[in-house]
């Protein structure tokens, strides 16, 4: 199979290791409860993943939580399980797990022994907006209880998907340092939040000390959520900037649908990605839409 075009864009096998299904009807995603528009006012089911990403070939896919409720941490991966999930969707989950609970051990031994479970989510993005942070608190990383149970991953062989904002990124690096045997993840380019100068000098500090350490890999995913106005150079230049501090090794591409749609659709996202790296080898494209992907998640 050829890896490029004839535009001489990458066109090679792609595993998706960022993306979210959900059933509205079952009313076990609350943030999903008000929203009135699409995608997030939609069912989003394995046949509508496939028909957005159409075009592009996706080979696998890796499911990470989706706010499920919390009170019912098995509840997603039942769901999930009695999905049909055609063509490698969510062939690899990343499940939850509220890691100061006293019970995470649990949770985890289940996850752990759960044939498609590689890793585990709890949004930890703190923002001094209240109203831009996901989390109440910034320093939940440095909390004992909270420690101990991510000190249980390597336990069950499970992997820690890092969402934080760049407020948060020394946290982040000395967790990392402290627990070199966990495979962190950082989620969604390590989420450029603020837009004006100092913030996104921010950013690019904060990837630096995240790759310092060499057990971090980032997802390079809705690269539009914080861009007011993208546009390809815009985008580019985020996506470059992750590449040059973790390198193609490191990185890997991800949708984030249907979240992404919000603001641009599957294709568009691919094909940015596709026309950002176009010059990068066949090697490098390779480790970035597939490899990586692989070894982190799929396994």
């Amino acid at each position: 199979m050829a890896l490029r075009d004839a535009e001489g864009l990458y066109a090679g096998p792609i595993i998706d290791p960022h993306h979210h299904l959900w059933d509205r009807a079952l009313g076990r995603h609350a943030w999903l409860a008000a929203a009135t528009e699409p995608p997030l006012a939609q069912n989003q089911l394995p046949a509508d993943y496939r028909a957005a990403a159409a075009g592009h070939d996706v080979v696998a896919t890796v499911h990470v939580e989706a706010a499920w409720d919390a009170d019912d941490p098995d509840g997603e991966v039942r769901w999930l399980d009695a999905l049909d999930k055609p063509d490698g969707i969510a062939a690899r989950y990343v499940g939850h797990a509220a890691l100061a609970h006293p019970d995470v051990e649990a949770v985890l031994a289940r996850h752990g022994a759960h044939e498609r479970i590689v890793g585990i989510r709890e949004i930890l993005s703190w923002h001094p907006d209240p109203a831009r942070a996901f989390a109440k608190r910034r320093d939940i990383m440095n909390d004992a209880a909270w420690r101990r149970g991510l000190a249980l991953l390597p336990r069950y062989g499970l992997s820690f998907d890092l969402m934080i904002t760049p407020w948060q990124a020394e946290d982040a690096a000395r967790l990392a340092a402290d627990f070199p045997d966990i495979a962190f993840v950082l989620n969604h380019c390590g989420s450029p939040i603020d837009r004006d100068a100092d913030g996104m000098a921010r950013w690019r500090a904060g990837l630096a000390r995240l790759a310092e350490e060499p057990n971090v890999a980032i997802k390079i995913s809705d690269l539009v959520a914080y861009d007011p106005r993208p546009t390809l150079e815009s985008l580019r230049a985020v996506v470059l900037a992750c590449i040059d501090a973790f390198g193609t090794e490191r990185a890997m591409f991800a949708s984030d649908y249907p979240v992404v749609a919000l603001h641009a659709g599957f294709d568009e996202t691919y094909t940015a990605f596709k026309r950002i790296v176009a010059g990068f080898s066949d090697a490098e494209c390779t480790a970035l839409f597939i490899e990586n992907a692989r070894r982190i998640y799929v396994r």
